[in-house]
C-alpha cells in the first residue's frame, strides 16, 4: 500500500517539474503589476515618484498612524494607518531610515475601509510615513519611531 502512495507521489512531483521548467506555472501575469522599482529604490523621493506619482504628497490631519514611540526591537515594528478620506485607492508604509525606504504598499478595493494593520522592519531610529492616494490626491502623515534594537542587519 505504501509502494503504491509513493509513486503516485513520484509521478505527481515529476509531472509538476516538467510543468514548472516548461514555464506553465511561473506566476508571470499576476506578478507583472508589482511596482518593482518602488520596493528597490534607495531614496524617498524616488520611490514615491515610482508608487504614486508624486515625491511631495499634501500633508494631511485625515491619516492616523498607530505606532510606538520607542520599538523595543526594529525587527516587528507593529503599525496600524488609518484614514477618513474618502475614494482611497492604496495605503502605503515608509521607513525613512531604512535601505530601501518603501516597506509596505496596500491596493483597497472600492469601497474599502481605509484601514491597514502590519508589522514593519525598521534599520535604525527614523520616521514612519504613511502615504494615502485618493482619486483626489495623495496625502501623507508621519511619526518618528525610536529603535532601540536595530531590526534591518542590525
Amino acid at each position: 500500500m505504501t509502494d503504491t502512495t509513493r509513486r503516485t507521489l513520484l509521478k505527481g512531483s515529476i509531472a509538476l517539474g516538467t510543468l514548472s521548467a516548461a514555464g506553465l506555472l511561473s506566476p508571470r501575469l499576476l506578478l507583472a503589476d508589482w511596482p518593482e522599482a518602488a520596493f528597490t529604490a534607495k531614496e524617498m523621493e524616488k520611490a514615491l515618484q515610482d508608487l504614486v506619482g508624486t515625491a511631495q504628497p499634501t500633508a494631511s490631519d485625515k491619516i492616523k498612524i498607530k505606532a510606538p514611540d520607542i520599538a523595543e526591537n526594529g525587527a516587528v515594528v507593529p503599525i496600524t494607518v488609518e484614514s477618513d478620506l474618502e475614494e482611497i485607492e492604496s495605503i502605503s508604509i515608509l521607513a525613512s531610515g531604512n535601505a530601501t525606504p518603501l516597506v509596505a504598499s496596500f491596493q483597497l478595493g472600492e469601497g474599502a475601509i481605509g484601514f491597514v494593520s502590519t508589522r514593519i522592519k525598521m534599520g535604525k531610529t527614523a520616521d514612519v510615513i504613511a502615504v494615502v492616494k485618493t482619486a483626489e490626491g495623495v496625502y501623507s502623515t508621519s511619526k518618528n519611531v525610536k529603535v532601540t534594537i536595530g531590526g534591518c542587519g542590525g
